[in-house]
């Protein structure tokens, strides 16, 4: 069987004629993308960041205090000793 009258028969996506299925829908155009962005994206995205916060937060807390150990304990190494260069004229 050709295809070719079968596509000069229809318009393109329409053909194959199914029954019983009803097809909806919505152009782009018509679509709401940000709707309820503030009324609802806002609060849950705040009732997450509550939820989630001291799974989250000790490690980042515990990481940056060692971070910051692990920088002033180098620091404090590398600095030489005044002591061993008192007596060099």
């Amino acid at each position: 069987m050709k295809l070719s009258p079968l596509m000069n028969a229809a318009k393109w996506g329409e053909l194959a004629k199914f029954r019983n299925i009803a097809t909806f829908r919505l152009s782009p155009y018509e679509l709401k993308p940000f709707a309820g962005f503030i009324s609802h994206g806002v609060p849950n995205t705040i009732r997450r960041i509550r939820g989630q916060f001291f799974r989250v937060a000790p490690p980042f807390i515990a990481g940056y205090l060692v971070y910051d150990w692990a920088n002033a304990e180098n620091e404090r190494l590398s600095r030489k000793n005044p002591k061993d260069f008192e007596n060099d004229v």
